[in-house]
């Protein structure tokens, strides 16, 4: 067993990690992490890391950002804590869903705030329920997502899902949800199918499978932009234009998932902006308050909010909520994050370095273990392969994009295993500079990774 420092072996004996092998953990220990300054993170030994995942892609304005700090600490001194349930509220929490209805990429009526991701995506589908049975359209309740696609973890957001790890001895997914055909241009198209033939294909497994179950019984369509922790699956020319009017044929709500996407991401607001989506209703978290406090949220549309009303004034109350929906630190924050995007045109910046992050993300293609580079704004995603010519996989047990994470920490760098996929999402303040930095140790990391195939440290399937 390696001997683990006195921080990581508390660790191991009170926490349950998530993401994590935790028979094997036991002995490796943790990674504790005591300081971070701008993109980089510093660990216990004081050596310092580019934070190539933003945390979990949420730490958008990077780390010892005062002006989130003394938000925070002020509205602690005014307002610690209130609820908005019973008809209460606060100016924080006011102003924030004013300021959301007025960035959202489509009209959005009203705000309902959560603490994360997963339960933004939760309250989602409670949402088409309510909406569907408020029209007396009770059997309108299936909820049709992708398969890779991530939503989150609560028991519902877990089920919406793609990934089956996921669901692996959890008992999930829950009906009634159902999944359709990922997105994944270079990896499932067939030999001369273009990105629209490829979109317009997609689109038809997915009138497919509604007519299969029967329009009647689909609630919603819910999806990410760019499919995040399925692999950073950009979508392929057409995709939402060929999806929408399927599900405008039949009434099906569309779900934007805009927790990793959304604030600048893809170099708009929102990545419903870019890809030309027309969502129902929007979920955000993470880059909300680049991650500083918890906070997300629900837009709905007027429609479904004057749904809400018929079915709130009939049943007496709208029974849902949680103790801390739009604390009001976590708001204020927030509020002070959509502030400095503003200020310091933070999406401006994006799509000003966003040419030189996607063309060293592209030269990695020549490298002998990528298949494929992918990626948009300031997200990317390097997959790995044992046979560039055929697209081959690792085998499972190589744990290959696993051994690409621990070379790129031996080199300065942090990423983030997916499959056999390295995820890239970076702060959005990082410069051009950085971006060349942050690329010369991920290659470094993968000429690391090759020198230890060709010297046979580990097995692979070539």
């Amino acid at each position: 067993m390696t001997k683990l420092s006195n921080s990581a072996a508390r660790d191991v004996e009170s926490l349950i990690h998530p993401f994590t092998n935790l028979a094997t953990f036991r002995d490796t220990g943790s990674m504790v992490i005591s300081r971070g300054k701008g993109i980089h993170v510093f660990d216990e030994s004081g050596r310092d890391y580019i934070e190539g995942m933003s945390g979990l892609w949420c730490t958008s304005l990077g780390w010892g950002e005062e002006e989130l700090i003394d938000a925070a600490i002020a509205q602690m001194r005014q307002l610690p804590y209130y609820h908005q349930f019973s008809g209460k509220s606060h100016d924080p929490g006011i102003a924030l869903a004013e300021r959301l209805k007025d960035m959202a990429p489509v009209p959005m009526s009203k705000v309902f705030f959560t603490c994360s991701g997963s339960e933004a995506n939760d309250s989602q589908v409670k949402f088409a329920w309510y909406f569907n049975n408020a029209l007396g359209r009770t059997k309108k309740k299936k909820i049709i997502s992708r398969q890779k696609a991530y939503h989150g973890v609560t028991v519902m957001a877990a089920s919406l899902t793609g990934l089956p790890n996921l669901h692996r001895d959890f008992d999930l997914p829950i009906a009634p949800v159902l999944h359709t055909t990922c997105p994944h241009y270079w990896r499932d198209a067939e030999p001369g199918e273009t990105e629209r033939d490829f979109s317009a294909r997609l689109a038809r497994d997915l009138e497919a499978l509604i007519e299969r179950e029967g329009p009647d019984t689909i609630a919603a369509f819910i999806a990410e932009p760019v499919m995040g922790a399925g692999g950073v699956i950009v979508p392929p020319e057409g995709y939402f234009e060929a999806i929408q009017p399927i599900l405008d044929a039949h009434d099906i709500l569309m779900i934007d998932d805009e927790v990793i996407c959304g604030f600048g991401r893809t170099g708009n607001d929102f990545g419903a902006r870019t890809f030309n989506m027309r969502p129902d209703s929007i979920s955000v978290a993470k880059a909300l308050s680049s991650a500083y406090q918890p906070i997300g949220a629900v837009m709905i549309s007027e429609r479904m909010y004057q749904a809400f009303l018929d079915e709130s004034r009939k049943l007496g109350a709208f029974g849902h909520g949680y103790t801390y929906s739009g604390h009001p630190v976590a708001a204020a924050v927030a509020l002070k994050t959509l502030e400095i995007y503003e200020k310091r045109r933070i999406f401006d910046h994006v799509r000003k370095v966003a040419p030189k992050f996607q063309a060293r993300l592209k030269g990695l293609r020549d490298h002998p273990l990528v298949g494929e580079t992918r990626g948009v704004g300031l997200i990317g995603a390097i997959e790995l392969v044992a046979d560039k010519a055929t697209k081959r996989s690792f085998a499972p047990s190589v744990g290959i994009a696993a051994k690409g994470v621990v070379a790129a920490q031996q080199e300065g760098f942090i990423t983030r295993a997916i499959v056999e996929t390295l995820a890239l999402c970076p702060p959005l303040i990082i410069t051009e500079t950085e971006i060349d930095e942050l690329f010369d140790r991920m290659t470094r990391a993968l000429d690391r990774l090759e020198a230890d195939a060709t010297m046979g440290k580990w097995r692979e399937i070539r």
